[in-house]
């Protein structure tokens, strides 16, 4: 084994994460602690954060930018200049960023403008990825594993409540996450791995 190719393996352990022989299958070794966060609430406004109290959480929304490159700073910049622009409504409660930094928006206990009629019952986790395909980075995936099961330990949720925002309204959004279920169903397997494996620790 060369160098680079020894690098690129030490590099993958160092983040949990690895693939199965059969291919392209990610698993990542996380548990469902809080991760870190960098909270940068929104201010309150009828375009992204309205300040309305949610109906109880039911629900995790998984969403990806559509917007390749960009940063999570970026979108969350975004949605905060929405106030003065007032093209749309949109946010979301978090923003998992390139490198795996995870903004927060919106608190968990309010609304944001993400998944059209579940946007009362659920929390939104908008996604950055690198390129068209919508993929997103092993930073990035690392930890939107941990947050997403951090929020299903936090409502008492399981993996079977996280949902694409396709099964809400049909958008191809995340769109890796539509055009290829078997990366949808090892997602939701690695947020209950990570679910399962905090609870062991604390029994």
């Amino acid at each position: 084994m060369g160098a680079g190719a020894l690098a690129l393996v030490i590099l993958t352990v160092a983040l949990g994460i690895y693939s199965c022989a059969s291919g392209n299958r990610y698993y990542v070794d996380v548990d469902a602690s809080e991760p870190e966060l960098d909270v940068q609430l929104l201010n309150v406004n009828p375009y992204s954060r309205p300040g309305i109290e949610s109906n109880g959480i039911n629900g995790i929304v998984i969403h990806y930018t559509a917007n390749p490159g960009s940063t999570a700073q970026e979108n969350r910049d975004y949605f905060n200049g929405l106030q003065y622009s007032q093209e749309t409504e949109a946010s979301s409660n978090f923003i998992v960023g390139l490198d795996g930094e995870i903004i927060q928006c919106v608190p968990t206990w309010e609304v944001a403008y993400a998944s059209n009629e579940r946007n009362y019952d659920t929390v939104s986790i908008e996604v950055c990825h690198p390129d068209e395909t919508g993929k997103f980075a092993d930073e990035t995936y690392r930890s939107l594993v941990q947050l997403t099961a951090w929020l299903c330990v936090k409502f008492s949720l399981t993996e079977e409540d996280v949902i694409r925002h396709y099964d809400v309204t049909g958008k191809i959004c995340p769109k890796y996450f539509v055009e290829h279920e078997d990366a949808w169903d090892d997602f939701r397997e690695n947020v209950r791995t990570a679910v399962q494996k905090t609870q062991e620790q604390g029994e």
